[in-house]
């Protein structure tokens, strides 16, 4: 039978500027300390993503050291608008939005100097073909990271920060850096109507971010070891 996983795939993405955005600050942006497993999985899946495959994301491993920058960007204040059905179907003119006139300039509390290995595995969906094999994309994964290759530029957290990936094989070890990150944004879950924002309790161990499979299976254990308290 053949395997459903592949095995742990790692590569390397370091850039000048990141940005994790904390979902608690409204307004401003102010980084996480450490990139987090959504940030992560989308900047692997900017590498390679298929239909076939889901990434599940293992840790991130920080080679370089934490440091904050601050400065100030213009952003907009608002969303231009999608234009009317009507609009759509029978034709007529669009919403107007003039970008200029709804700027806003904001403080952006970023990393600079990030450096960090993502370990992370796929599984095969219900999506996969009859040609579709864990083997094949083990070779694409290896095959596009060797030569630099991405369906979209990869980017930390905002688009403007890019990441340069690289083949993890040469890579120093992790910093020698531990504390407590508090909670940290594992993912979105979608659902029809409503997203839901799911965190974990974060720990960065001697440079390393373990990331749980299920958070809400990690609460619930430490709940049982502290004898069914509630916080």
């Amino acid at each position: 039978m053949a395997p459903n996983r592949s095995p742990t795939l790692s590569l390397r993405a370091r850039g000048p500027l990141a940005c994790f955005t904390r979902p608690e600050l409204k307004v401003e942006r102010m980084s996480y300390p450490v990139m987090t497993p959504s940030a992560a999985r989308g900047l692997i899946e900017a590498v390679i993503w298929k239909p076939a495959i889901r990434w599940r994301i293992e840790r991130v491993k920080v080679l370089s050291d934490i440091k904050f920058i601050s400065f100030r960007r213009n952003e907009v204040s608002s969303k231009a608008s999608r234009p009317p059905i009507a609009t759509v179907n029978k034709g007529g003119p669009p919403p107007v939005y003039f970008a200029d006139a709804d700027r806003a300039q904001r403080n952006t509390v970023a990393l600079r100097d990030v450096d960090y290995i993502i370990e992370a595995h796929f599984t095969m969906t219900d999506r996969a073909g009859s040609g579709d094999n864990v083997f094949k994309f083990i070779d694409m994964f290896s095959r596009r990271i060797e030569k630099g290759q991405h369906f979209h530029q990869p980017y930390f957290g905002c688009r403007e920060f890019a990441a340069e990936i690289k083949p993890a094989g040469a890579a120093p070890d992790p910093i020698d850096d531990t504390r407590d990150l508090g909670l940290m944004l594992w993912d979105i879950n979608y659902g029809e109507g409503r997203n839901t924002p799911v965190f974990f309790e974060a720990r960065l161990e001697c440079g390393v971010l373990d990331i749980p499979a299920d958070p809400h299976a990690a609460w619930a254990d430490e709940l049982n070891e502290k004898g069914g308290e509630h916080g």
